[in-house]
């Protein structure tokens, strides 16, 4: 990965990581950055349980990338492991670059270390950028998803 490196995240990183979700019409309107308290009560949410990865990528010290893996025991398909690749951002200096396909290559190669048989991952349906980037990754549009905002 040359000059990148893609570590856990810690407290020091999350402004960085909360300009990355704020910045997209999408994230500008869910997103805080005025106020990281509860990214820091879900940081540490997500630190303490070991089925939960948030990672972002490093280059010259600088946070250009991130997203959340999560890893789910289950007994569909035999009792297979799956993970989940969620909150994938990129900042927009390095977009076009390569690092997200890095950063997902890093996610993939991750959850099969962790007997992961499926990666799945969803994108809003406004993302089509995205939609053709992960499926030039070899990921298929296979499902449709339903969210219930609570």
């Amino acid at each position: 990965m040359g000059d990148l490196e893609i570590r856990g995240a810690t407290a020091p990183d999350l402004p960085a990581i909360v300009d990355m979700l704020a910045d997209d019409p999408l994230g500008a309107r869910r997103e805080s950055p005025d106020d990281l308290s509860p990214y820091l009560t879900a940081l540490e949410r997500l630190t303490a349980d070991p089925n939960q990865r948030l990672v972002v990528a490093v280059r010259e010290t600088r946070v250009v990338g991130t997203l959340q893996l999560t890893i789910i025991p289950g007994l569909s398909r035999k009792g297979a492991t799956r993970s989940i690749i969620e909150g994938v951002r990129i900042h927009a200096d390095e977009r076009g670059s390569g690092l997200g396909t890095q950063l997902i290559q890093w996610a993939i190669e991750e959850s099969r270390r962790q007997d992961c048989h499926l990666v799945q991952l969803t994108s809003d349906n406004s993302r089509k950028d995205a939609h053709r980037f992960y499926e030039r990754l070899g990921f298929a549009a296979s499902h449709v998803g339903f969210k219930l905002q609570l």
